[in-house]
């Protein structure tokens, strides 16, 4: 049997897809490799997963009904999905909204229609995220807060994934979790997310844009965490007894102050930033923070690495990508 993973190619998919790799799973990667950023790198992830045993490969566009019915017909042996293509970012989602609405929503319900029809589904994983809860004050965020208020098209595409698995779970009792991430980084990130543009900036000497003039918080989490959640989900569906679509926060439970954030990745880079302070940017929000009380129950999620350790881990991989 063999586990579909959709954003294979992505920064968690490739870790994910390693650590299913390492335990012995057959993974079927998915990715249309866009160029939302560096095609490349994703590019540079796949070859490596190419590389090993167990692992095979189909680019597609999960919004494609017709391709994706077929991938599955060809692939009878897929019985887990662990489903993280998605279109991210927030700021991107003012620039070019209609393709959220085709990743996030449409390649969703098509990816849950291909999956309802398998014989044996054991679980469907997705990737949901901290964007759901919108401008929430309450600290810290649970998930049985109220987060009908997203604050960006981004958080209300994976919101609206969320309600749609709920349905799909009542209808036709499929096992599904969807796991809402937090601030995710860490080696063969997204150059996208703030700490990877700062790294470039900063070794170029050129300012980097800090918004809210600096007073922000984040709950950020090192890739490996994320990694452990994902994989423990994997193994705990639901089994039956309780409700068929679950949720989990899977956050470091740590906000960190935005300047103290920046501090440490001056001292791993050894080189100053020069700070261009911003207002905030509409769709962004003031402070994130995981309550993960209900994942250390259900998932045994444990997550252990501060920015401390995993700023210097991500610029060590960073200057052997970029500059070896």
């Amino acid at each position: 049997m063999s586990v579909l993973l959709t954003g294979a190619a992505g920064f968690i998919g490739r870790h994910v897809a390693i650590a299913l790799l390492e335990r012995g799973e057959a993974v079927v990667g998915v990715d249309n490799l866009n160029d939302y950023y560096d095609v490349s790198l994703k590019e540079a992830r796949l070859a490596g997963l190419q590389a090993r045993a167990g692992f095979s490969f189909e680019r597609l566009d999960i919004a494609d009904r017709e391709a994706v019915a077929a991938l599955f017909d060809r692939k009878p042996g897929i019985d887990r999905v662990i489903h993280l293509a998605a279109q991210a970012g927030v700021r991107y989602s003012l620039i070019n909204p209609y393709t959220y609405l085709r990743s996030n929503i449409d390649g969703h319900v098509v990816l849950l229609e291909a999956a309802r029809r398998l014989p044996a589904l054991r679980h469907f994983v997705y990737a949901s995220s901290s964007s759901v809860y919108g401008g929430n004050r309450k600290m810290p965020f649970s998930v049985e807060d109220r987060c009908d208020a997203p604050v960006s098209l981004y958080g209300a595409t994976k919101k609206a994934m969320e309600v749609i698995s709920e349905s799909y779970a009542a209808m036709y009792g499929m096992p599904l979790t969807g796991l809402r991430f937090f601030t995710v980084y860490g080696p063969w990130g997204r150059p996208d997310m703030a700490y990877f543009s700062f790294t470039r900036k900063i070794i170029a000497g050129e300012p980097i844009p800090v918004f809210n003039h600096g007073d922000m918080r984040r709950d950020f989490t090192y890739i490996d965490d994320i990694v452990n959640g994902i994989v423990n989900c994997l193994n705990r569906p639901p089994d039956g007894t309780e409700r068929q679509h679950r949720l989990y926060n899977l956050g470091n439970h740590r906000p960190e102050q935005l300047s103290d954030f920046i501090a440490t990745l001056e001292k791993a880079l050894d080189r100053p930033a020069v700070l261009e302070l911003l207002p905030m940017q509409p769709g962004d929000v003031r402070e994130t923070f995981a309550d993960i009380d209900a994942s250390r129950r259900d998932l045994d999620f444990s997550p252990t690495v501060g920015i401390a350790e995993g700023i210097p881990r991500f610029v060590e991989w960073y200057r052997r990508y970029y500059e070896d």
